[in-house]
């Protein structure tokens, strides 16, 4: 597979895939009460971990141009959203929550900016046509 179609192939699954993504993050954030996980694993890093992936999705899903700045902070909006309104579902709204929250999303943007950067072909040698 080239370098093009995995990049196409990444965008398309990206984009298709970020959806589904957020409404099992919605779900995930508005639950009553969500399972046993959040005794397993600590609750900043699963909202870290959430939004790190939703924040990739959403810059692989725009190629890393210049719009992924904006969905990002549309994450983050969502994520602050979604904190207020735990307090109506008889959960506990938490700034630390909000605070991985963004760190993940705009993590994750930079690894999907990163990805994005390593698979595009570089041009190494500049040849000049006389």
């Amino acid at each position: 597979m080239t370098r093009d179609k995995l990049i196409r192939w990444a965008t398309v699954a990206a984009l298709y895939l970020l959806w589904p993504a957020i409404a099992v993050v919605v779900w995930g954030e508005l639950t009553p009460s969500p399972g046993q996980i959040e005794m397993l694993v600590w609750d900043k890093a699963l909202h870290f971990i959430a939004y790190f992936g939703l924040g990739g999705m959403v810059c692989v899903a725009l190629k890393g141009e210049r719009r992924v700045l904006m969905g990002v902070v549309g994450l983050a909006v969502l994520g602050g959203v979604l904190e207020v309104l735990q307090g109506f579902t008889g959960r506990d709204p938490d700034i630390y929550d909000e605070a991985a929250n963004i760190l993940g999303a705009f993590s994750g943007a930079g690894a999907g900016w990163l990805l994005l950067r390593v698979l595009r072909p570089k041009i190494l040698v500049a040849v000049k046509r006389d």
